[in-house]
């Protein structure tokens, strides 16, 4: 009915609107008696051997949704529902923001891709920790996406990102820190050695003199050289990070099928979906090796399918994240790639 009806329909509305259109429906559909068992019925799939133990967190199952659906983590019940052993909600800074100038957000069909600039628009940490004080499904591991403020000067970003961990720490079970998207003005020249040194110390410094310190991973970009992800995997030594997310979106319009004189119109802002997947996959397979398979890393870039999937898992991810592929193959993607590994595990 997905691909049939509904995806037809949204593809037709602006980007955004669509999204917004969406996130509404779900709300109202997850208040109706019996909706929340009739989703579990449609996407859901349990099984033993999806449960795994990352980080010290029990996934009951590795397909988790990535950063920048949930924004301020108002859907957590509602995707849960869907399936999802995990929601990424954020990006989120200490303030509100209203993000960049709308349109934001553009669909490349013949390619299955998004490209954003939303600059991590969000109500701020304390709305956000207010809502996840709310959810009713705590079996659901939420992990905490964050960032600064576009007004932020980097040399005072460390501030910011501290602000979030304690704003968010009793409400999430692992932190994602964020100096990876291409939306917000020099954001990612935090990920230069020295200053990601220096950011990476003072948020785990914070993180730990906490109560119950959180799982502190990076995010990285995709368009990092192999010398860049060799510095990564030292820093995350030197600054006993939990693990990596990889990867963000990319810079790079290489390789489309969608027209470039169109691209181009589209403007600045990170591509998604399948034209990352081969890249994101190469970078999971790196780290993956040149760690010898001792730090945790969630996969995420271009998985429209379980073969997608699989092929992040062989190449070393511990977990799975989708967004683009949750947009064009909808709701039952997530049931479709754990019903493939309970099977896979069973040959």
């Amino acid at each position: 009915m997905y691909h049939a009806l509904v995806k037809p329909l949204l593809f037709k509305l602006d980007a955004e609107k669509a999204h917004h259109l969406v996130f509404d429906n779900l709300k109202r559909v997850h208040k109706l008696p019996g909706a929340r068992v009739l989703l579990r019925g449609l996407y859901d799939f349990q099984h033993p051997n999806l449960e795994r133990e990352v980080m010290g967190l029990p996934f009951r199952n590795p397909v988790g949704l990535a950063a920048g659906f949930d924004k301020n983590a108002e859907l957590t019940d509602e995707l849960g529902a869907l399936g999802f052993g995990f929601v990424e909600i954020g990006t989120v800074t200490p303030r509100a923001q209203p993000g960049n100038p709308t349109p934001r957000l553009f669909r490349l069909p013949a390619d299955g891709a998004l490209i954003n600039r939303m600059g991590f628009n969000n109500d701020g940490a304390e709305a956000v920790a207010a809502c996840l004080r709310h959810r009713r499904d705590r079996g659901l591991i939420i992990g905490g996406n964050i960032g600064k403020n576009k007004d932020t000067p980097n040399a005072q970003a460390a501030h910011d990102y501290v602000a979030c961990i304690e704003a968010l720490h009793e409400v999430v079970d692992y932190f994602v820190v964020n100096v990876s998207s291409p939306n917000t003005p020099n954001l990612r020249a935090l990920q230069e050695r020295e200053p990601l040194i220096e950011l990476l110390q003072q948020v785990q410094e914070r993180n730990q003199t906490l109560p119950t310190p959180r799982p502190l991973l990076l995010k990285i970009a995709p368009d990092l050289t192999n010398t860049q992800l060799d510095d990564i995997l030292l820093i995350a030594r030197e600054t006993n990070l939990s693990g990596l997310v990889a990867t963000n979106t990319t810079i790079a319009r290489t390789g489309l099928t969608t027209p470039t004189d169109h691209v181009a119109a589209l403007g600045a802002g990170g591509l998604s979906g399948r034209p990352l997947r081969q890249r994101a996959t190469e970078v999971i397979r790196y780290l993956s090796r040149h760690s010898r398979g001792q730090l945790p890393i969630i996969g995420v870039g271009g998985i429209h399918s379980a073969a997608d999937a699989r092929e992040k898992l062989e190449a070393g991810a511990s977990l799975l994240q989708v967004y683009s592929g949750f947009i064009y193959e909808g709701p039952r993607l997530v049931r479709q790639i754990n019903k493939a590994l309970v099977a896979d595990a069973k040959r």
